[in-house]
C-alpha cells in the first residue's frame, strides 16, 4: 500500500511539473504508455492470486484514474496558458494609429456636392434622391423624350435586362428622374434640387461613363425665366466666390422645357487661370428652361394653373473649374498623391458664412 502511495505521489509530482504540453506527453507516456509504471502494475494482475487480485485490482485501477484524471486537468491549465500568453503576445493597441500617415481626405466631388447643397439650401431648395437604376419611363418617356430620340439608343444609354412583366430599366442618364418622382409625389409648390450619380455611354478627358449632376426644379403658379436667371446667377456668385457675375443666354432645345436656354458665363482665361466676373472670353455653364407643359400633364400637375423652371449642370466639370483638375478621369483613379493633393480635410464643412472653400 505505502509502495502504491509513494509511486502516486512521484506520478502527481511529475505531471504537476511539466512545463508544456511536450514534457506532460513524455510523462503520460511514462506512466500510462505500454511499459508505463502503471500499465506494468496493471499487467502484474494476471500473475497474481485471486485473493491478490482483488485487493490490488482496485488499488491499481484507481491510480491509473487518478493519473489519468490529473494529466487531462494539466493539459487544459497548460493550453489556458499557452493561449493566453499567445494573446498578450498578439495584442494591438486599437486606440493608438496603425500608420503613421495623416488620415485620408475628402474627394473634391464631395467637397463641391456639399458646396452646391449648401448653396441652395440657403436659396431654399430642398434636396431629393432616387435610385440610379430607374424606370425606362421615368428616364424618358414623363421627360417628353420620343421613342426615337438617340439619347434612348443603346450607344448612349446603359440599358438593364428587361424584367418578367416587360418593363426596361436604365441606369439613369441624368437626375431628372428624380424630378418626375417629385411631382408624382409631391403637389406644388416644388422647389428641389436633385444631386447624385449619372451614367452615359462616353469617356475621354472630359466626360466619363459615370459621373455627377445637379439639377433644380421649381414649379409655382408664377415662375418665369428672370427667376430662372436669379438663381443661376446667385448659385455662380456664391460657387466661384465673386461679387458678380455676367451672364448670357442661348437657345437651345430639350425635349422637357421649352422655351430652353443654354447659359454662358463671362471669365477672363489669360494666365493659365480662369477669372469669372471679368475678361471677354464665355464658358459654358449649364443647361436650363422652362418645364414643357406636357411633363406637367404627365406628371400629374395642372398645366393651365401651374408652369416652372428646371436647370442642370454637372458636378465634376465645376470641381474641375473651381480647383484647376484637368481630367476628369483622374475623379475615379483613386490615386492617393491625388487626393492628397487635391483633397479636403474631413472638418473642412463648406458654409456660405464660413467660406466654402479652404
Amino acid at each position: 500500500m505505502s509502495d502504491i502511495q509513494a509511486l502516486e505521489r512521484q506520478i502527481l509530482d511529475a505531471i504537476a511539473s511539466a512545463a508544456d504540453e511536450a514534457a506532460l506527453e513524455a510523462v503520460r507516456v511514462s506512466v500510462l504508455g505500454k511499459k508505463g509504471s502503471v500499465s506494468e502494475l496493471l499487467k502484474s494482475l494476471g500473475g497474481m492470486t485471486p485473493d491478490e487480485r482483488k485487493s490490488n485490482g482496485p488499488l491499481f485501477n484507481g491510480l491509473r484514474d487518478r493519473a489519468t484524471a490529473a494529466i487531462a486537468a494539466r493539459k487544459t491549465a497548460l493550453e489556458e496558458g499557452a493561449l493566453n500568453a499567445r494573446l498578450t503576445f498578439e495584442r494591438v493597441d486599437i486606440s493608438l494609429p496603425v500608420r503613421p500617415e495623416p488620415v485620408g481626405s475628402v474627394h473634391p466631388v464631395s467637397q463641391v456636392l456639399d458646396e452646391v447643397t449648401a448653396i441652395f439650401a440657403d436659396l431654399g431648395f430642398a434636396v431629393a434622391e432616387g435610385p440610379d437604376v430607374e424606370f425606362d419611363d421615368y428616364n424618358f418617356t414623363k421627360l417628353n423624350i420620343p421613342p426615337d430620340h438617340p439619347a434612348r439608343q443603346m450607344h448612349d444609354t446603359f440599358y438593364v435586362a428587361k424584367q418578367a412583366d416587360g418593363s426596361q430599366h436604365v441606369l439613369r442618364t441624368h437626375t431628372s428622374p428624380v424630378q418626375v418622382r417629385t411631382m408624382l409625389q409631391q403637389k406644388p409648390p416644388i422647389r428641389i434640387i436633385s444631386p447624385g450619380r449619372t451614367y452615359r455611354v462616353d469617356s475621354d478627358a472630359t466626360h466619363s461613363p459615370m459621373f455627377h449632376q445637379f439639377e433644380g426644379l421649381v414649379i409655382d403658379e408664377v415662375t418665369h425665366l428672370g427667376h430662372l436667371k436669379w438663381t443661376l446667377e446667385e448659385f455662380c456668385k456664391a460657387f466661384f466666390e465673386v461679387d458678380k457675375v455676367e451672364m448670357r443666354a442661348r437657345p437651345s432645345f430639350f425635349p422637357f422645357t421649352e422655351p430652353s436656354v443654354e447659359w454662358d458665363l463671362r471669365c477672363d482665361r489669360s494666365g493659365g487661370q480662369i477669372k469669372f466676373g471679368q475678361g471677354n472670353d464665355w464658358l459654358e455653364l449649364a443647361g436650363s428652361g422652362m418645364v414643357h407643359p406636357r411633363v406637367l400633364e404627365l406628371c400629374g400637375i395642372d398645366s393651365k394653373r401651374y408652369q416652372g423652371y428646371a436647370f442642370g449642370g454637372g458636378i465634376d466639370r465645376l470641381a474641375m473649374l473651381k480647383y484647376g483638375i484637368p481630367d476628369i478621369r483622374s475623379f475615379f483613379e483613386s490615386d492617393l498623391r491625388w487626393l492628397r493633393h487635391y483633397g479636403f480635410a474631413a472638418l473642412d464643412l463648406p458654409t456660405l458664412d464660413g467660406g466654402l472653400s479652404r
